[in-house]
């Protein structure tokens, strides 16, 4: 089987209201609140995470210049089929092992005042959507595994310009096997992806050794137990 990640660790949104979206995700979805500190190694930065399972988390980051616009079609979706700027979150969707469970969690949301569209029969899964704080386009899934020889569509397949031998490289990714020493740094190519930092931190941070980059931020929690 070939090495991936197995699930979300969690997913980082950016708040001016930190409070009101720790509102939203525990009362309105249940989750709990189970961390709330000084981001790691950003000045000024609240750090936040809600707990959707002992391994899953949606997290938030409140900084006093995170920008409060919201201009659909460019900062935001609006919905779960809107358009947005390339590279930024459409929408997010969470997992329930259960119609019944969907359901359920619908009329959760529902009762605490916020509006809910569904569920919605999509074959693959059963869905159901709502808006969250500051504009976020929310969804609600359950469903099977997905079966690709049904759900990938030669039309899309050949308009997306996926080759048939790219195909089967996506369906069936190749199997890593880890060496004995780990794989150094890349050399910096411009044409690959990068995070955004002042150019010559970043270059300075790809030139650390890994053993610098572990002991970078505090590992402490704030309070300790």
């Amino acid at each position: 089987m070939a090495l991936h990640p197995n699930g979300i660790h969690h997913l980082a949104i950016a708040t001016r209201d930190i409070k009101a979206q720790i509102e939203f995700f525990t009362d309105v979805l249940g989750g709990e609140l189970k961390a709330l500190y000084w981001m790691h190694g950003v000045d000024k930065t609240f750090h936040g995470f809600v707990e959707l399972s002992p391994t899953c988390y949606v997290a938030f980051q409140q900084h006093p210049d995170n920008r409060a616009e919201q201009i659909i079609g460019v900062t935001h979706a609006g919905n779960a089929g809107g358009q947005v700027t390339a590279g930024t979150m459409q929408h997010l969707a969470f997992n329930v092992d259960t119609l019944d469970d969907l359901l359920a969690l619908r009329d959760r949301i529902r009762s605490r005042g916020i509006p809910v569209l569904g569920p919605m029969d999509h074959g693959m899964c059963h869905s159901v959507y709502f808006a969250g704080p500051e504009g976020l386009a929310l969804e609600v899934a359950t469903g099977a595994s997905i079966d690709e020889r049904a759900w990938i569509d030669p039309e899309v397949q050949a308009l997306a310009g996926i080759s048939a031998d790219e195909m089967t490289r996506f369906t069936r990714p190749a199997a890593f096997d880890r060496p004995a020493t780990p794989v150094a740094q890349p050399a910096y190519d411009p044409a690959k992806p990068h995070l955004v930092y002042p150019g010559p931190v970043y270059r300075s941070m790809l030139g650390a050794p890994d053993e610098a980059m572990l002991h970078a931020v505090t590992n402490q929690p704030p309070v300790m137990i």
